[in-house]
C-alpha cells in the first residue's frame, strides 16, 4: 500500500475516458453517422473508430466528410459541430460500456489509497453524465473536460489542473490512457503513464513509447505501483 503521511496529499490516477475507461465508438460513429446521412454521404463503419476518433468532434466529422469525399468550410464545421454535440448529448450511452475489469480496478486503486480523476477532450457535461450512466460518477474525485479550463489536452496544463481540482498529488500521478494525445499530455507534465491498445489510436501505442502497455485492466494496479515513486 501507498505510504504516506497525514498532511499529504493523496496519490492519483488520471484516467482518460473514450477508449481508456469505455467502449464508446458505438455510439460517436452512430451520431456522425445521423449527420452524414442527412447531408447525403455513406455511413462509416464502427471498424473505422481507432483510425476516426481521439482528436475530438470536430476533427470527427471533419473525417467522416473526407471519407465521404467532401470538403468542410469552417462555418459549415461549426454548424455541424454543434448539430453533433446535441444528437450525442441524447445518445451518450445507448450501446457505449465499461471495458472489462474497470471497476475492479478502480475499487483497488481506492483500497489501497489512490485517488482517482478523469481527464478528457469530450466536454465535462457529457463526460459526467455518461460516467453517471456508466455507474461511475462517484469514483472520481474530478472530471475535467475539453471546456473544464482555457486549454485542453495534449496541453499539459489541462493534465495538471485536473490533479490538482481533485486534491491529488501531482509528484504521485500516473495517467492511463489510450492515444497519442494522451501520452504526450503525460510526457509533457513530467507524469508517467500508462497506455491501454484497445482504445482509439491511429498507430500502436507501442510506438507512442509509454512507460507502460497493459494488455487488461486487471494489470493496472500493479503498472500504477511500478510507477508510483511513493508506493511502499
Amino acid at each position: 500500500m501507498p505510504t504516506s503521511h497525514p498532511d499529504a496529499l493523496p496519490p492519483i490516477v488520471v484516467f482518460d475516458l473514450d477508449g481508456t475507461l469505455a467502449e464508446t465508438a458505438g455510439d460517436l460513429i452512430g451520431t456522425l453517422n445521423v449527420i452524414l446521412e442527412r447531408e447525403g454521404l455513406p455511413p462509416v463503419a464502427v471498424s473505422q473508430a481507432r483510425e476516426l476518433i481521439g482528436a475530438g468532434a470536430r476533427a470527427l466529422i471533419q473525417r467522416g466528410f473526407a471519407a465521404g469525399g467532401r470538403e468542410l468550410t469552417p462555418d459549415r464545421l461549426d454548424e455541424l459541430f454543434l448539430v453533433f454535440l446535441a444528437h450525442y448529448g441524447q445518445h451518450l450511452c445507448d450501446v457505449s460500456h465499461l471495458f472489462p475489469g474497470v471497476v475492479a480496478s478502480l475499487d483497488r486503486l481506492e483500497e489501497a489509497g489512490y485517488r482517482l480523476a478523469v481527464c478528457t477532450n469530450k466536454p465535462e457535461d457529457h463526460s459526467v453524465r455518461l460516467l453517471e450512466l456508466l455507474g461511475v460518477k462517484d469514483r472520481f474525485a474530478a472530471i475535467c473536460g475539453r471546456d473544464t479550463f482555457p486549454y485542453f489536452k495534449p496541453d499539459p496544463r489541462h493534465l495538471t489542473e485536473t490533479i490538482a481540482r481533485a486534491g491529488g498529488d501531482p509528484a504521485r500521478a500516473v495517467m492511463v490512457g489510450d492515444s497519442r494525445t494522451d501520452i504526450a499530455t503525460a510526457k509533457a507534465a513530467g507524469i508517467p503513464v500508462v497506455a491501454v491498445p484497445f482504445g482509439y489510436t491511429d498507430v500502436p501505442v507501442e510506438e507512442l513509447e509509454p512507460d507502460v502497455v497493459i494488455q487488461h485492466f486487471d494489470a493496472l494496479y500493479e503498472a500504477v505501483r511500478r510507477l508510483d515513486s511513493g508506493a511502499a
